[in-house]
């Protein structure tokens, strides 16, 4: 991920920045739970709205990316960034996803077995930050824009049914 760096910041700003490029890099280049834990407050928590999910705390965080974000990541995920805004506490960032889904994804399309197929979306990441630390990741996207071009033509056969 190569964020785009505001002219001027100040040192308070360069702290949250720094703090937020070591968990991105935690997770999407060692794709490391405890290294992206250890960037994180004592009881962070994630929402990503587009899905519902929710994590609560570190045990469920860490088991969240442990188990089902991390190792669900495609090989040729690209993140692009195209803003930041950085204030006192929190950092939004706003990019532009791409990636082939040739595995599951349940943290991003539930449900949806791999197509093979492109998809490239914006998702806007709004991150609270305490002590220096990563406190919140709350994660939007729109759904119906993920996969337009291909969505409609998932057979029922593409889907994944998961017992309740």
């Amino acid at each position: 991920m190569s964020p785009t760096i505001p002219s001027v910041l100040t040192p308070d700003q360069q702290t949250l920045l720094a703090a937020w490029q070591r968990h991105t890099y935690a997770e999407f280049v060692l794709k490391d739970a405890d290294a992206a834990l250890a960037t994180m407050t004592e009881n962070p928590y994630l929402l990503m709205i587009a899905t519902g999910i929710a994590c609560v705390g570190r045990t469920a965080v860490r088991e969240y990316y442990a188990d089902h974000f991390l190792p669900a990541i495609p090989s040729d995920l690209e993140l692009q960034s195209l803003s930041q805004t950085i204030g006192s506490d929190r950092l939004v960032e706003e990019m532009v996803v791409r990636f082939t889904h040739t595995i599951e994804m349940d943290w991003l399309l539930p449900t949806l077995r791999p197509t093979g197929r492109r998809a490239e979306f914006i998702i806007a990441a709004v991150i609270g930050f305490e002590n220096d630390k990563v406190a919140h990741e709350h994660l939007y996207w729109d759904q119906a824009t993920c996969c337009p071009r291909w969505a409609s033509s998932i057979t029922r056969s593409q889907r994944v049914v998961r017992a309740a």
